[in-house]
């Protein structure tokens, strides 16, 4: 069985994101940079938090070319099952 810790699912530009194991709906994302963080819904909205403009825009394209991914881990984090990484934004 995974972990129950917020795995690490994609790393780029230094920005690391991350989704957790039974965490609220709606499906979201969680976006770390430096000391920000912010946390994203599948359309690119901020939910909470803040990080840079460029940084919030970054999150939001790589959050479009990868919306199957991300609900696919979304349906892997609610089983409890490893979740997938996924490609970098380059």
């Amino acid at each position: 069985m995974a972990s129950f810790r917020m795995p690490k699912i994609s790393e780029f530009f230094g920005i690391s994101i991350y989704m957790y194991y039974s965490d609220h709906v709606p499906p979201h994302l969680h976006a770390r940079y430096a000391e920000y963080m912010a946390e994203f819904d599948f359309d690119g909205k901020v939910l909470t938090g803040k990080v840079p403009p460029r940084v919030a825009g970054l999150v939001v394209e790589w959050i479009f070319i990868h919306q199957v991914d991300l609900n696919e881990n979304w349906s892997l984090a609610r089983e409890k099952l490893s979740l997938n990484k996924i490609e970098p934004l380059e």
